[in-house]
Formats: structure tokens, C-alpha cells, sequence
């Protein structure tokens, strides 16, 4: 049931914007989603729940490692060509993040974008939302902005904007967030994306890119293990919600590459015959039996313009870092 909640910062307030949707996943959604993957033979945990407050937290300082080049990369691409995108989608536009997160990239196509209309972002973790709404609205004072607290993955509806608006509507979903998917399930993201935004509106997603096996391994597997607390800090919220007894000693982090489906995939690995509660469900594991957290698909320019054409969508442009790990991808909606 969606609610709507007071802004408590005064500086959103100032925005003219006093309501947050809230759509935020129930405790029961997230038992039903953990014990049907753990139910199933390759033990799974939707990666959609990494994002409470901890994991959120660990997620930013995953974003600022000097391993990981997709954030910093295209931030890169997104700072040097701000300035055509803003172009391409034209005055008084309305951005829709999904997944908006600590707002950061959004920054930088917000500036450069002509009399922008509204930015709408959209992300499962309440507490992070509103703090990131709430320091962009100190920066961007005249800018109307309407978070809705949300499983993007989900139907939902964007909030009505008074008033005439000549512009067009843009979604934005950066940080090879579209990996994350299946083939099968970025296409129907896409699609219904697409209906919800309307012919003729427009999307910029960042996507990773195919490259040496090593550079994969070492950006998902860091040094100084924040992606193993990331991974690990599931079984945590698991254990502090659910009534769960996961004993982290008892776990390992490891990302792997799996050359046929041209993914990173991330597990949490077993070290020993053991049984696992939450609530009055039990679950036995085998040593080194994983439960399987995420997916990474890497797609080549040709690979994803398919998939976006076969999704309804026509390319309008897209731009490469010069040493080929991350595209920037700008579509029309098409259908």
C-alpha cells in the first residue's frame, strides 16, 4: 500500500515539495523473496535487498574504490558529454532516476539541462533517498523534487506535474544497474520503462562493457573487502529482520566470471556442512554450496542497441571511455 510521508528537512520543503511516495518493499515481501530462493536448488538472495541503511553505505564506499572503474568511469563519460545529452532531450525535461542512490551522477546532467522540470528518484532504500533528495535540493534550489520509495522492478505510477509542460520525460538509469538483470528480464525493464515514460520520451543507461577477465575479478573481489561486507551484510539483514541464524564466519564472499553468459556473478560460499533458521524454516548446506547474490552481464555496444531496439527503443547516441570499459547509451522511445 503506498504511503505518503512528511519531509522532515526543511531544505526539500522549500522545494515546494512536501510528499514522499512510499512504496518501500513489507518484511513479508522480503521472508517471502529469501525463502523461496533458499528453497530453491541453486540457493538464491535477490540482490535487490543489499540496499538497507548498511548496505547502501557500503555500497557508496564500493563506488570510491580504486578497483572498481565503473563509477568513476562514467561519471567520466557523463561529465564530457552532459552537454549533448542536455541537447538531445531539449527544455523543461523531467528526469526519472531508477535506482537514484546517493544521487551523485544525476548532478551531472542536472546541471547543464535547460529549465529542467522536475527530478523523480526512485530507490528501495527510504533513509538513503530522502538524504540524497535532501542535499540535492541545497544545491539545486529551484528544482522540484519527488522521491517515490520503491522496488523499480515493480509497476508503479509516476506523480502528476501541475501546470503545462512542453518538455519530455527522461529516465535515467546509470551504473550498469541493467547487468543486473537476465537478458529475459532487461528486456521486459526496458519495455515496461518505455510504456511508463511514453512515445517520444527518452532514457541515458550506463553499461558495462566485455574486457580482461582480471580487471572483472579485481573490481568485484577489492582488497579491502567492502564488496564482502556488501555481500555479507545480506545474511546480517536477514538474521536482524527475519529471526535468522547465519554465523558470517561460516560464509566467504566470491565473485566469479562466467565466460558463456558473459557475467560477474557474486556468491556467498559455504565453508561447511551446516543448517541455517529463520523462523521455524530450516535450510541445510553442503560445504562450499553457494547462495547466488547478483549478476553482472557486460555488453558490447552492438549487444545492448539490440536489445534496446528489440525493447521498443530507437539508439540516438552512444559514447565509450578510450579504453573501452563503459558506454553511455541515449534511447527514444519508440513504441
Amino acid at each position: 500500500m503506498m504511503r505518503r510521508l512528511l519531509f522532515a528537512e526543511e531544505s526539500v520543503m522549500s522545494n515546494a515539495l512536501h510528499l514522499l511516495e512510499d512504496l518501500e518493499p513489507s518484511i513479508q515481501e522480503f521472508r517471502d523473496a529469501v525463502l523461496s530462493g533458499l528453497g530453491t536448488r541453486q540457493k538464491t538472495l535477490p540482490c535487490k535487498f543489499f540496499y538497507d541503511a548498511d548496505g547502501s553505505r557500503l555500497f557508496d564506499e564500493i563506488c570510491n574504490l580504486p578497483e572498481y572503474y565503473p563509477t568513476r568511469t562514467e561519471c567520466r563519460l557523463l561529465g564530457e558529454h552532459a552537454g549533448e545529452i542536455a541537447a538531445l532531450v531539449g527544455p523543461r525535461a523531467r528526469l526519472i532516476e531508477f535506482g537514484s542512490g546517493a544521487g551523485v551522477k544525476i548532478r551531472l546532467l542536472l546541471g547543464p539541462l535547460d529549465r529542467p522540470a522536475a527530478y523523480v528518484p526512485i530507490d528501495i532504500s527510504r533513509g538513503h533517498l530522502l538524504a540524497a533528495a535532501a542535499e540535492l535540493a541545497l544545491d539545486f534550489s529551484g528544482l522540484k523534487i519527488m522521491p517515490i520509495c520503491a522496488d523499480y522492478t515493480k509497476p508503479f505510477a509516476l506523480p502528476a506535474l501541475s501546470g503545462s509542460r512542453p518538455g519530455i520525460d527522461v529516465g535515467f538509469f546509470p551504473g550498469s544497474t541493467i547487468g543486473n538483470f537476465t537478458p529475459d528480464e532487461a528486456r521486459g525493464f526496458l519495455s515496461r520503462v518505455g510504456r511508463m515514460l511514453g512515445r517520444g520520451s527518452a532514457m541515458v543507461v550506463g553499461v558495462d562493457m566485455p574486457k580482461d577477465e582480471s580487471i572483472l575479478l579485481s573490481a568485484y573481489n577489492d582488497k579491502a573487502g567492502v564488496t564482502a561486507a556488501f555481500n555479507l551484510n545480506l545474511l546480517i539483514r536477514v538474521n536482524r529482520e527475519l529471526g535468522g541464524n547465519f554465523v558470517l564466519d561460516r560464509f566467504v564472499h566470491e565473485a566469479r566470471w562466467n565466460g558463456v553468459l558473459g557475467r560477474i556473478e557474486m556468491h556467498l560460499v559455504s565453508r561447511c556442512d551446516q543448517e541455517v533458521r529463520i523462523g521455524s524454516d530450516r535450510f541445510t548446506f553442503a560445504a562450499n554450496e553457494t547462495i547466488h547474490t547478483e549478476n553482472s552481464y557486460k555488453y558490447t555496444i552492438d549487444q545492448f542497441q539490440a536489445m534496446a531496439i528489440g525493447s521498443g527503443y530507437k539508439p540516438k547516441a552512444a559514447w565509450i571511455d578510450e579504453a573501452g570499459l563503459f558506454s553511455v547509451h541515449m534511447l527514444e522511445v519508440h513504441e
